[in-house]
């Protein structure tokens, strides 16, 4: 065999592409056998991947030496972040622009003493980027709200549009029986407990064809936010004030109310076919609450009127047209519709239903509306009696279908051209009221260490689900029940709603401990099946104030009797006299009180109580008495005591236990 070069392989290589990897394969001692251009063997493939291993490798240089290993150079000062900051931003989003853990954000707060809730307001969120060396920069959101605002009234033509009058007063002086003698009917019959529990909004005609728009209002003290709301979108206010009781306290609150919307006042002095009606009474009180009548000197005229009899019906309605001939009442029909929700409610077949009073423009079936923080296109509209209407005008009340959810009562409602804007601002006006009740339940550190010190009081809760057949009740139900609360217990609102009592509603309950309050709806047949077979218990009935006594008796259930002690008299110990078979009895004299036989009671000696017991037997001149008055001497005998001395003190009570009082 013959003797190899040294530039020899015992096997032949082919020669790679480049002339790097030619000189690499030369120095590592072999030169490859050329088969071809361009072809790059196994074997080839193997060094190249060797020398890129070997480069991994190898220690990788420091400092100045690094600037060109891979191309760029690394930063020598702090990097600087330019953060965009919104009204509010999450802490998440902070985070990532400043490219570090929200922990670390939220530890940093706590050490700046901010509030550390998510989202953070665009204070805080500068203080945090600026603490940090950071360079904040605000940023304006647009606001989808600014595209929807209304046009400027000024030089568009307006038309008279009928007034809008709103009917209060105290409970049982007649409103709603005042409006059936107009409309011929009997809602105040059909009205649970004889009361308004909704706000009703009704048309009727005067004797000329003028038309005018009521709003009954309830009158009971727990439905004083839907009586304000009543007087807010109102143009005249109906007082009535039953001429045979007088002004009352609600009839004071309902003025206040009237005068706070800046609205005139016509007073009704109803219930003048009663025999003791005194007109004049009902004047003077009327003067010493604020509202002087005409022919006092006056501006408020008081009009004498039957509901029973129907008296004085024409001249009220005379009065009112005339009162809004002088506020000139007039709107712009060319416009948007727009209105305001009187009342909302839950239908079983229509779904969401508000009740609607259009303040300006024609709302026409089909238009897309913006309700508060829900949205939707009309699908249906009904008039007061019931009836299918295709468009409403000015002054016009109406309940419409299709609308997203149910809207707050109170709510504002726009027509908008586009029904996509309309969504974009319901969506965002949802997503603002969801951040304001998270940064409500999100609480400092402090006031949940507060929270959870409370938790170790012995303070008792009923907790409570609250459904209501529609939103203006739901309202006045959950702010009286919230006002039930004592020392001892306090009621707690866990979840409210419109509509009948579900299944999850009574899941909840069960989960929780909660009752179930009905208010004019039943649960479905689901939800009472698991309600019986869990032992939920409910509160049920179409009178809110019956609900909310119910509400009350069942937390007094809850709580246990606070005892008390009352001190019956106290008598001091003269001498001590020992009697064999007996022991020792104390010879007192009664400075104040009474002190009866098997009565309670505690020995103080220089201020201390040195016994606590009873009276085993009451002697005077040798003979048992079942009590001795201040003044007289007696012998004490204490049970299980015989160590009593001259100068103490015998203090007698009772213990007494009571009701707790919410």
């Amino acid at each position: 065999m013959p003797e190899l070069t040294p530039t020899q392989t015992s096997r032949p290589r082919p020669t790679p592409m480049a002339g790097d990897a030619d000189e690499a394969d030369e120095a590592e001692g072999f030169r490859p056998h050329k088969r071809g251009r361009g072809i790059i063997t196994i074997d080839e493939r193997v060094v190249r991947r060797r020398r890129r291993k070997r480069e991994r490798q190898a220690p990788r240089p420091r400092g100045e030496a690094a600037e060109n290993v891979h191309g760029f150079q690394l930063p020598s000062h702090p990097v600087v972040q330019t953060v965009r900051i919104p009204e509010t931003i999450s802490l998440q989003n902070l985070a990532d622009q400043l490219a570090m853990k929200s922990q670390a954000l939220t530890a940093k707060l706590r050490e700046l003493g901010a509030s550390s809730s998510d989202p953070l307001d665009r204070d805080t969120a500068w203080l945090l980027v600026e603490e940090l060396g950071h360079k904040a920069v605000e940023v304006r959101e647009r606001d989808p709200e600014r595209d929807i605002l209304p046009e400027a009234d000024a030089g568009r033509e307006t038309r008279p549009r009928p007034p809008v009058v709103t009917v209060m007063g105290h409970v049982d002086h007649g409103k709603t029986s005042l409006l059936d003698a107009f409309r011929k009917t009997k809602v105040a019959a059909g009205e649970a407990g004889g009361i308004t529990q909704h706000i009703g909004a009704h048309q009727i005609k005067s004797g000329d064809g003028r038309v005018v728009t009521f709003i009954d209002t309830p009158g009971h003290e727990l439905f004083s936010e839907m009586r304000a709301r009543g007087a807010r979108i109102t143009d005249l206010v109906v007082l009535v004030v039953a001429a045979d009781d007088g002004v009352k306290p609600q009839t004071v609150e309902a003025i206040s109310h009237a005068k706070a919307a800046g609205v005139p006042i016509v007073v009704a002095a109803n219930k003048m076919d009663k025999a003791d009606a005194d007109l004049e009474r009902v004047k003077r009180e009327l003067g010493e609450s604020g509202v002087l009548p005409e022919d006092w000197g006056g501006d408020a005229m008081v009009v004498p009127v039957s509901a029973e009899s129907g008296a004085g019906l024409p001249e009220l309605l005379d009065a009112i047209v005339l009162q809004s001939d002088v506020l000139e009442l007039r709107s712009p029909v060319d416009v948007p519709a727009s209105g305001a929700v009187i009342e909302g409610r839950i239908d079983k077949g229509r779904g969401a239903v508000a009740s609607v009073i259009v303040r300006s423009g024609v709302l026409r079936k089909g238009d897309a509306v913006l309700c508060g923080a829900e949205s939707g296109r009309i699908r249906a509209m009904w008039d007061d009696s019931g009836r299918a209407v295709s468009e409403a005008g000015p002054s016009f009340p109406v309940e419409i279908q299709g609308l997203s959810g149910l809207p707050e009562t109170g709510s504002e409602l726009r027509a908008l051209a586009d029904g996509r804007k309309a969504r974009e601002v319901a969506e965002l006006r949802g997503e603002r009221a969801r951040a304001g009740r998270l940064a409500e339940n999100l609480k400092p550190p402090e006031d949940i260490l507060a929270a959870l010190a409370a938790l170790d009081s012995a303070k008792q809760e009923l907790r409570l689900v609250v459904k209501a057949d529609v939103s203006g009740s739901r309202e006045a139900l959950c702010s009286a029940l919230s006002k039930i609360s004592g020392d001892a217990g306090e009621v707690k609102i866990l979840l409210s709603g419109v509509g009948g009592v579900s299944e999850s509603d009574a899941h909840l309950a069960d989960s929780s401990g909660a009752m179930i309050v009905a208010f004019n709806v039943r649960p479905d047949a689901r939800a009472r099946k698991l309600m019986e077979r869990r032992g939920v218990r409910m509160l049920s009935g179409r009178v809110i104030y019956d609900i909310v006594e119910m509400a009350r008796e069942a937390l007094l259930g809850m709580l246990e009797p606070v005892t008390e002690e009352r001190i019956l008299g106290t008598a001091k110990v003269l001498q001590v006299f020992p009697i064999a078979k007996v022991g020792n009895v104390a010879g007192c004299r009664v400075e104040e009180g009474v002190i009866l036989a098997g009565a309670k009671v505690r020995l103080l000696r220089d201020g201390k109580v040195v016994y606590r017991g009873e009276i085993a037997s009451l002697r005077r001149f040798k003979e048992s008495v079942s009590e001795v008055r201040a003044g007289d001497e007696c012998g004490i005998f204490l049970r299980r005591f015989n160590d009593a001395k001259s100068g103490d003190v015998a203090e007698v009570f009772e213990v007494v236990e009571n009701k707790p009082e919410i």
